[in-house]
């Protein structure tokens, strides 16, 4: 039985390092059976708009765009922290696909059924 694995992404362009080892140990949790989800909270929120992600390489490492959409292709879920998605006036029409608002009440639940978790 695959366990449960959630990465909570608080970064964004604010430090590309800490959002690219992000999305680089999630696709390692999805890859080895691991229902997956990548909480964009606070800064990390911006990663939920189309097109912000496209810019950002860190040394070393793929494209952070690329390694969303491999997260996403391999079954990996998005959530994107509704308080934070509003507090930065981003617009749901131009929401990445994949990804979904939700608020802390459904974070709460995915931890409380015995969710690992790290924090990028």
């Amino acid at each position: 039985m695959a366990g449960k694995f959630l990465v909570s992404l608080t970064n964004a362009k604010n430090d590309p390092d800490k959002a690219t080892v992000g999305f680089v140990v999630a696709n390692a949790a999805v890859a080895s059976g691991q229902e997956t989800v990548v909480f964009l909270n606070v800064e990390g929120a911006f990663l939920a708009s189309k097109g912000y992600a496209d810019e950002i390489h860190e040394e070393g490492f793929a494209p952070l765009k690329q390694l969303m959409d491999q997260f996403i292709e391999a079954g990996g879920t998005v959530w994107v922290c509704s308080p934070c998605f509003k507090k930065r006036n981003l617009e749901e029409d131009n929401l990445i696909e994949g990804a979904t608002i939700v608020g802390g009440a459904k974070l709460v639940e995915f931890l409380s059924l015995g969710a690992a978790s790290i924090t990028y």
